[in-house]
């Protein structure tokens, strides 16, 4: 199937579901219905400087993470680095917190039915996906959007560098992040500021959130309004699992996003053959094929002489 035919097929079934969501959103709020019903949650037992001192050590971590390693840092390593210590200091964070009389289910780490929580995720996701997709695409126009892990999958398809991306955004970052700003940081807020029904520390937490990612463009704008939604999933339910697993949904469907737009970059080329190429420049005969523009033109070349590579055909542009 054509990627731009796929680009549409799914956008279309994410508006759909979204627009679908919304109504019933709105309908359930002119019946007078909670979105999600509340349960009851403990107060936390962790107070300003605990959520402080948890904040810095992430940093510390992360700071740790970057000064042992070469300089400068292959992108790979910079995730796995950043992955390992993000792990290790949300344990840590763990053990600090129990230590203060926090338990599990204070930390939002219980879940009284993950069947339960993982329908709340899904409706989440299908209400707020498309439009943080259609507002993350306008404000791009405004402000790129700037990643080293697009530029890292333009040109890295191996397995181990989609599992090296796939543990850092989809499972590490959701839980970690979630952990953090959710739990810590809006679990403090809630005890804090219980005014509004909680929507104050909703608000603040979700903020803090998408500060945590400027330098992305105007990528953060939307992560406030992503906040909100799994801010208030935890409000109610107590627990962080719901956020979890939206969040690594969200970041999934963004992760397979850039696979599919980053297949469509001028330049492709099969990783196994490209090492060869590299290898064996003279394997390769380039033909001037017909200009594709006025300023680019573009080539064919085609490896010969393969004897434990199949042939393969790349296609590039160049200004010659």
């Amino acid at each position: 199937m054509n990627t731009d035919i796929l680009l549409v097929s799914l956008a279309a079934v994410a508006v759909t579901a979204s627009f679908a969501m919304a109504v019933r959103v709105v309908a359930m709020r002119w019946r007078g219905q909670p979105l999600v019903l509340a349960q009851p949650w403990e107060p936390v037992a962790w107070d300003g400087p605990d959520v402080a001192a948890v904040f810095l050590m992430q940093v510390a971590f992360q700071l740790v993470a970057v000064a042992s390693g070469p300089k400068p840092m292959p992108i790979a390593q910079q995730l796995a680095a950043g992955a390992a210590s993000t792990v290790a200091a949300t344990f840590v964070a763990v053990w600090i917190l129990r230590s203060r009389g926090a338990s599990w289910r204070s930390l939002g780490l219980e879940t009284r039915s993950f069947g339960r929580d993982a329908k709340l995720a899904l409706s989440a996701l299908a209400l707020v996906l498309a439009p943080l997709l259609i507002l993350s695409s306008g404000l791009d126009q405004l402000v790129p959007y700037r990643h080293p892990i697009i530029d890292f999958l333009a040109t890295h398809r191996d397995a181990l560098s989609l599992a090296v991306v796939f543990l850092s955004a989809v499972v590490v970052a959701p839980i970690a992040e979630e952990f953090f700003f959710r739990r810590v940081l809006q679990g403090w807020l809630q005890k804090r500021l219980p005014q509004w029904g909680g929507m104050g520390a909703i608000a603040i937490a979700s903020l803090a959130f998408g500060l945590a990612h400027v330098g992305q463009g105007l990528a953060w704008m939307p992560l406030v309004l992503f906040g909100m939604a799994v801010g208030y999933l935890a409000k109610q339910t107590g627990s962080i699992v719901p956020g979890i697993i939206v969040h690594s949904l969200f970041n999934a469907v963004s992760v397979g996003l850039v696979l599919l737009q980053t297949s469509q970059t001028p330049l492709e080329i099969d990783l196994v053959a490209g090492e060869w190429f590299r290898h064996n420049p003279a394997t390769l005969q380039c033909h001037v094929a017909e200009p594709r523009s006025a300023s680019q033109e573009s080539f064919q070349c085609h490896a010969h002489s393969l004897s434990s590579v199949k042939t393969e055909s790349l296609m590039g542009r160049c200004g010659l």
